[in-house]
């Protein structure tokens, strides 16, 4: 849970804690083990780049739902503005322009909250 918090702040945690039911439980305690507690916890590489490995990959994949979260986080993480946009450009090429695009906007959203 340590990681968790560290990389997604307090209150997103505390938020999806709370919002935990019965039926969620077991997914919320994977996510914590097995993301959090195992994959974000190894040594073979650093914060900042699990940040942009994420980065890439969700937009690769269209996954919306998660940028924002994960543009906070590498904020948190160390990424400036200039280098998230560089993973973004980057995942363009190899993922689609349409994607990309979507997280442009995401990610601009995020950061002119900040």
């Amino acid at each position: 849970m340590q990681i968790r918090r560290e990389v997604l702040g307090d209150a997103h945690v505390d938020r999806a804690v709370e919002a935990t039911t019965e039926f969620t439980a077991p997914f919320q305690e994977f996510i914590t083990e097995y993301a959090w507690g195992t994959v974000w916890a190894r040594d073979g590489i650093d914060r900042r780049s699990r940040s942009m490995i994420t980065l890439a990959v969700l937009t690769a994949l269209g996954r919306e739902h998660e940028i924002a979260m994960h543009v906070r986080a590498a904020l948190t993480n160390g990424l400036s503005a200039q280098e998230i946009g560089e993973v973004l450009l980057h995942t363009a090429v190899y993922a689609g322009l349409p994607a990309a695009n979507r997280a442009f906007a995401i990610a601009q959203q995020v950061l002119q909250e900040g």
